[in-house]
């Protein structure tokens, strides 16, 4: 696909089966991703003022932030999917902390220059259709001095467990296969194509180190986690109820090893990225 139909497929992806399920799901991935909320939020420093949370989805990261930075400035948060921003924006309404979110695409959306201090995201940059031009127009975005700050997955083969519902559909379901580099949850897997990007799109002092995070959420939700989440989970949208139940009865026994004490619980393998402008 071209860059245009990538975008756009991107788009439609996240404003729909992708995002609905997010947002129903919301709950259980903050849960197993809170280390990692927890880490971008301590990456706040003293004169860090405003912050710029890309692929916020539902919010938990630039509230944390907000959190953070108790009233000395302001986080915001961006996607391109206005189910999650719509659930992000319902939840700061509450009072849950003083953020504010923008239902756009960072790669393009015209931010003020040197408006940011810090730009973080967990799990929110794999998915630009150009890379280098979305960095760059981030670049653009940040202060001389400030800072980029990103958590990204390393590659498929050392998260087993995100794909593990694939390999135990195959047969079942006709996946297809994943594209190294493609747009995507692995699109950053290789440490040298990161570099590249960043330096490309105008960043300096790059910095990427492998991290390693314990994640886990109550067993209770794994049915609904791999009834929705991933290829496997938007598939079963369309299948017969025979296929499905035979679908899931295969990959819910390929997880029982994750099963622990009744949570399920797996190492999430990253990338930190940091750089700065």
């Amino acid at each position: 696909m071209d860059d245009q139909t990538t975008g756009a497929a991107q788009a439609a992806l996240w404003n729909g089966s992708a995002g609905q399920a997010w947002t129903a799901l919301q709950e259980l991935i903050e849960q197993m991703y809170a280390p990692f909320e927890a880490l971008l939020a301590a990456a706040v420093a003293g004169d860090d003022r405003q912050v710029l949370d890309v692929g916020c989805g539902t919010g938990a990261t630039t509230m944390a932030i907000a959190r953070q930075l108790a009233g000395r400035g302001a986080c915001l948060g961006v996607d391109i999917s206005q189910p999650m921003i719509d659930a992000a924006s319902a939840r700061a309404r509450t009072g849950a902390a003083p953020a504010a979110f923008l239902c756009a695409d960072a790669a393009t959306h015209p931010f003020a220059p040197a408006s940011v201090d810090l730009v973080v995201s967990r799990f929110g940059v794999m998915f630009f259709d150009d890379p280098v031009a979305a960095f760059a127009n981030l670049r653009r975005a940040v202060r001389g001095g400030g800072r980029l700050d990103l958590i990204v997955w390393r590659g498929p083969d050392e998260n087993p467990f995100m794909t593990a519902a694939e390999t135990a559909a195959a047969g079942l379901l006709p996946l297809p296969p994943r594209e190294p580099g493609a747009p995507g949850q692995f699109a950053f897997a290789d440490r040298g194509h990161v570099e590249h990007i960043l330096e490309e799109g105008g960043w300096s002092g790059i910095g990427i180190d492998a991290l390693d995070v314990a994640c886990s959420f109550p067993g209770h939700g794994l049915l609904p986690y791999l009834s929705r989440m991933g290829p496997v989970g938007r598939m079963l949208e369309s299948v017969d109820e025979t296929t499905r139940s035979a679908v899931l009865r295969r990959v819910c026994a390929a997880f029982e090893p994750y099963v622990e004490g009744g949570m399920v619980r797996f190492d999430a393998a990253c990338w930190r990225v940091r750089a700065s402008a």
